[in-house]
């Protein structure tokens, strides 16, 4: 075995120093995050989180790498919510009624009726007022990456049309774990229940529950449609999905990988959103070929003046009110 001199050996740890302080400096340790979707595997967000990782291992030279565990292999929302606060989940998906019990914005974009249209929530999301949202997660344990779309989400039960509020009367509608989707549905009359999203299904077709309320890939992709046949486009809600990164996650990278996670999650935002606009399409066809009742131009007047109480104690906070105002004036 060959012996080094001292000059030698004196080089040779100046270059192994050298080389362990690239790698440090370069965020080079290769290392594989761990993404939660509660969504089926075709699903738009879920392809869209794996369009992310591909970017990311191209971006990085294959040091990083995103694996994404969908339908709810990690635990439906609310826990992965927590276990990503954590730490013990890289990366999540997740809607913003339910991290909003969380992070304070986020229950002004879950607002009822706040957003006129999806192209003005895009518009919303799109510009300041959607970077300065995903800037104030980490106080939380959170830094927000990008929105992804949720369509508009609408009243279906299995019970009987929806015209009116009236005839949401007694009606038991699952809702979101969320105080605010608790809130607006009592607010309509209806009885709200509490279900993870995994179990409406069992919970329509056992009648525990009458009916819920989503968007027409959840309502389709879940087979709600055929135990829910009434559906009516209220529109309630325009509350888009955001994509959050654990701030022990975040922090673990160098401001080279950081900037290369946001710009990947950037892309796959747009990415999402052309899925999204297909396969709302082909849901929509599918529920209207099995003979789902579609009820079209409600009056959206005294849903919305349901709303008063809601938005009036919205408005005690001022940082809230301040920013529903400067959503409604986005043009």
């Amino acid at each position: 075995m060959p012996v080094l001199n001292r000059a030698e050996s004196s080089r040779t740890g100046v270059i192994f120093v050298a080389l362990l302080l690239a790698v440090w400096t370069t965020g080079a340790v290769a290392r594989e995050f761990r993404a939660a979707d509660t969504q089926a595997e075709n699903y738009p967000t879920v392809q869209a989180l794996r369009y992310m990782g591909a970017l990311i291992a191209e971006r990085s030279g294959g040091r990083h790498e995103i694996k994404v565990f969908h339908s709810r292999q990690l635990g439906e929302e609310k826990e992965t919510i927590e276990q990503t606060r954590a730490g013990a989940i890289d990366l999540n998906r997740t809607n913003v009624a339910l991290i909003g019990n969380f992070v304070p914005a986020m229950n002004v974009l879950a607002m009822p009726f706040l957003f006129r249209s999806i192209e003005h929530m895009q518009r919303v999301l799109d510009g300041p007022i959607g970077s300065e949202i995903l800037n104030s997660f980490e106080p939380y344990g959170f830094v927000g990456l990008c929105f992804y779309d949720s369509g508009a989400r609408s009243i279906y039960n299995g019970v009987r049309p929806v015209r009116s509020v009236a005839d949401l009367q007694g009606l038991r509608i699952r809702v979101q774990q969320s105080e605010l989707m608790n809130q607006m549905m009592r607010a309509l009359g209806a009885e709200p229940v509490e279900l993870p999203y995994g179990q409406v299904l069992t919970g329509l077709a056992n009648h525990l529950i009458d009916g819920a309320e989503n968007n027409w890939p959840s309502f389709v992709t879940t087979d709600h449609y055929k135990h829910a046949g009434h559906y009516t486009l209220t529109e309630h809600t325009m509350s888009p999905e955001v994509l959050v990164i654990s701030l022990k996650a975040w922090q673990s990278l160098s401001p080279d990988d950081r900037i290369i996670f946001k710009e990947a999650a950037q892309r796959s935002s747009r990415f999402m959103r052309e899925k999204w606009r297909d396969l709302e399409e082909q849901s929509q066809r599918k529920a209207q070929d099995a003979g789902v009742t579609i009820i079209k131009g409600i009056d959206r007047k005294p849903f919305e003046e349901a709303m008063a109480a809601i938005y009036a104690r919205a408005g005690r906070d001022t940082a809230a009110a301040a920013l529903i105002e400067r959503i409604r004036k986005v043009e």
